[in-house]
């Protein structure tokens, strides 16, 4: 079947060349969404093609949606100044219906463009668990790579774990002065856990070393520069560095611990990755890159030996890129690591889902990378996004207040259990099945309410708001697919084409929804956001309800009503899935 608009759109062209003789790509003549106050289904503009017509606006309308009535486009039309606001025919729409049930897997994705995106996102530090925000960057990440697929990237998921500097350091010096021999199961912890305390242990005796120096007489700075627990960690960094092999032992065992934990984190939360890369195999690349850049003229020595990018042209400043004694800096780094990702997989695109803190990193990163002239540069995307705030503050994680992603998703649990058994709808459920059920309604709830916003939005996050049967939640959304499923059931539902009947207006409403959908799965992608299908499934879930508690649907006696309604529950149910699934949220049954 041809796409609707594109039909309308064909026949507008048409139209232009028989009654103006003149010349008009399909695809440039628009339609929009027709408001709601007025009747039609698409609403065409005619203002900017006055000087085409020659003719007033109205006129201009009318000819046009005469046209399309009679070469069989559309059923009716009405004009509103400007505006010509078009009615498809009936039997459209319920084509359309027929041909998107038989096939609703494949239903608005695309297939294989030939471009190939890697993206991304988690990033850990090696010591301590991953927390709230790491939560949100972890969703992003994986919601931008579904979508990407969907809509026929092929898209290479990547973290890129920070194993190694001064932050392990300190983890490791507390463990050796602290922990007695002491294992995540010797304790019963999760090992990332369990090296966060020891990240932890070492502030809390690094402020009290500090206090007791200031209590001596010296000052912040003089402290800092004779505290014994940090030049311990510097020391274990040296030792790290020169490749010492008791350090390095301590170093590989500590990080497994937490790697341990953060598989089980990431289960959990239903993220998963294609490559790990790690900044302890990385932090020496990109001193060749530098040095290529300063035969190239495109970046200079100083007096001292070190060497610099002026971005000054840009609005930026100058940029050290390797310091006197010949050392690489952060940027160096990742602009090696920028080129062997590209060598392992030549992506077209590289989506680095990092904090709005790094703006300007990425920024310089990007422009160094046009400067070397490397052919990915121009593929460098940064998606920023704002931090996550709770109602009672920031979140601070050397003072050990950090908002463990762990503890959240619990409490995330046991707050669906709460909110469900205040509902009374426990029956027939075994043990088993609730708390999947719990599970799945609390990180589906967790999900969703990071992800509704848009990612550069800095945002507040409200566990007790994001359960509700009632508001822009996926608690709604999730119970209006477990209603779907349930009449569905109720009637044994298989599959059967729709006759030719008239849609009532809030079905037609909803039809009309279901129709945007690729358009809509293919602006988050273009738009790398999320939210976009976030709420397109929600205002899919109102219309829905809305079309449920106004008409009958199972004691509707027309057997085409009947066809059509139980077909439009079918779709909107797997339309619902689908979306959620594309967010990395899942579905349940029953509720």
């Amino acid at each position: 079947m041809q796409d609707i608009v594109e039909q309308i759109q064909q026949t507008l062209s048409k139209a232009f060349l028989d009654l103006y003789d003149t010349e008009i790509a399909a695809d440039t003549l628009k339609l929009e969404r027709t408001r709601k106050e007025y009747p039609g289904d698409f609403t065409f503009v005619v203002f900017p093609f006055l000087r085409t017509s020659k003719k007033k606006p109205e006129e201009t309308a009318g000819d046009l949606g005469r046209f399309l009535v009679e070469a069989g486009a559309i059923r009716t039309y009405n004009v509103v100044k400007g505006f010509l606001n078009l009615e498809v025919d009936t039997r459209l729409w319920i084509e359309f219906l027929n041909q998107t049930g038989m096939n609703l897997d494949a239903f608005g994705k695309r297939s294989q463009n030939g471009e190939k995106v890697m993206v991304e996102y988690s990033s850990p530090n090696t010591n301590k668990p991953l927390h709230l925000g790491h939560i949100r960057n972890n969703l992003l990440g994986f919601a931008v790579s579904n979508i990407l697929r969907f809509t026929g990237h092929e898209v290479v998921r990547t973290n890129l774990v920070n194993d190694r500097g001064i932050h392990i350091c300190k983890s490791m010096l507390a463990w050796m002065r602290l922990g007695n021999g002491s294992t995540p199961t010797s304790e019963g912890m999760k090992g990332d856990h369990f090296v966060g305390h020891y990240y932890v242990l070492f502030d809390k005796e690094y402020r009290a070393e500090l206090n007791r120096l200031k209590e001596n007489g010296m000052d912040e700075k003089e402290a800092e520069a004779h505290s014994e627990w940090m030049e311990g960690a510097r020391e274990l960094l040296r030792k790290w560095e020169a490749n010492d092999a008791a350090v390095r032992a301590l170093w590989k065992q500590m990080n497994d611990w937490v790697y341990a934990g953060f598989d089980s984190t990431y289960r959990r939360l239903g993220v998963d990755f294609d490559r790990f890369y790690y900044e302890s195999d990385t932090y020496l690349l990109g001193r060749d890159l530098v040095m290529e850049g300063l035969e190239k003229g495109v970046f200079f020595r100083k007096d001292d030996g070190s060497v610099w990018a002026d971005l000054t042209e840009f609005g930026l400043d100058e940029k050290l890129l390797l310091r006197s004694d010949g050392t690489s800096v952060y940027i160096t780094q990742d602009l090696g690591t920028a080129q062997l990702k590209y060598d392992d997989y030549g992506m077209d695109r590289s989506v680095y889902v990092v904090g709005n803190e790094q703006d300007y990193h990425f920024k310089v990163l990007q422009l160094l990378l046009e400067k070397l002239e490397k052919p990915y540069a121009g593929g460098i995307y940064h998606l920023s996004y704002g931090m996550v705030d709770l109602p009672h503050g920031k979140m601070k994680s050397r003072e050990g207040t950090v908002v463990d992603a762990d503890d959240l998703m619990n409490e995330m649990h046991a707050t669906a259990r709460a909110r469900t058994e205040e509902q009374g709808k426990t029956e027939g459920l075994s043990e088993q099945e609730l708390d999947q059920l719990y599970e799945t309604i609390g990180l589906g709830a967790l999900k969703y309410f990071l992800l509704r916003v848009d990612a550069g939005k800095r945002m507040l996050f409200n566990p007790e708001e994001s359960i509700d049967l009632q508001g822009n939640t996926a608690t709604f959304i999730q119970y209006t697919y477990a209603r779907c499923r349930s009449i569905l059931r109720s009637v044994e539902f298989v599959r059967s084409e729709i006759g030719s009947t008239d849609p009532d207006p809030l079905e037609n409403a909803l039809i009309l929804h279901i129709y945007a959908f690729p358009h809509k799965v293919m602006e988050a992608a273009e738009s790398l956001n999320p939210s976009v299908l976030c709420n397109y499934t929600y205002e899919l879930a109102k219309l829905y309800n809305a079309f449920y508690n106004q008409l009958h649907i199972l004691r509707e006696e027309d057997p085409a009503k009947r066809a059509l309604r139980l077909n439009l529950t079918h779709i909107v149910s797997e339309l619902v899935r689908k979306n959620l699934n594309l967010l990395g949220i899942s579905v349940p049954e029953r509720m």
